[in-house]
């Protein structure tokens, strides 16, 4: 009867060595299943629109942004990051002298202080579907994309609703959304009780056209 029993358990434990490779091979095919692509970011088109605001008056004005991003088929965005670099600040309400006079002050230790933090950065955590209602968000938003910030060297995770569009060789991300300057150390003229006062969020309008790496 023992001996029987001994028998079994041996039976059954080959059984378990034969098998087990099978199901490590067929559960790492299905983990690598998920094909995404690499998507490099349109430098000449997209573009990162931002509205600065006082209680009476705004200024609005873009930078230009480089980067890639990867995607499922769906237009799921798996990972990926863009630089923002802040030479390439444009302003579109102002006139020169005024305009450039502006713009020297953004570039300045006030507010970029682009000699030492030539770019912004944003690197891409996770997304997830996005149902919610929001007001401000872009209409048809359909994901909700979370990532790490980086401005004036300091980093802060922040969420956005988005719209991501997938056409053929191309992928289409829009958002608009709010980021509170002062988060990130841009103090200047936040006092509400000085006589120049702006406001801490700033309106950000992100249009990114990438295009399928080959």
């Amino acid at each position: 009867m023992k001996t029987t029993t001994t028998k079994k358990q041996t039976l059954r434990k080959n059984l378990q060595m034969l098998f087990l490779p099978v199901l490590f091979m067929l559960a790492s095919c299905e983990k690598g299943s998920e094909k995404t692509e690499a998507y490099k970011v349109n430098e000449n088109s997209s573009t990162i629109e931002w509205k600065g605001s006082a209680p009476d008056h705004f200024h609005v004005g873009s930078f230009k942004v480089t980067g890639e991003l990867k995607a499922g088929d769906d237009g799921d965005v798996k990972s990926g990051d863009f630089t923002i670099p802040i030479s390439s600040i444009e302003n579109f309400d102002l006139q020169d002298p005024v305009k450039k006079q502006l713009l020297d002050h953004l570039k300045s230790p006030d507010f970029f202080n682009m000699a030492i933090h030539p770019n912004a950065r944003f690197q891409f955590k996770k997304s997830e579907p996005y149902t919610g209602n929001d007001e401000e968000a872009i209409s048809g938003a359909n994901y909700l994309l979370t990532g790490n910030f980086t401005m004036l060297g300091q980093t802060h995770p922040i969420s956005f609703p988005a719209k991501i569009t997938v056409n053929k060789e191309n992928l289409l991300v829009e958002a608009n959304f709010k980021i509170d300057r002062t988060k990130w150390g841009m103090l200047m003229d936040s006092d509400p009780n000085k006589p120049l006062y702006i406001l801490p969020d700033v309106n950000i309008k992100l249009k990114l056209i990438s295009t399928k790496s080959l």
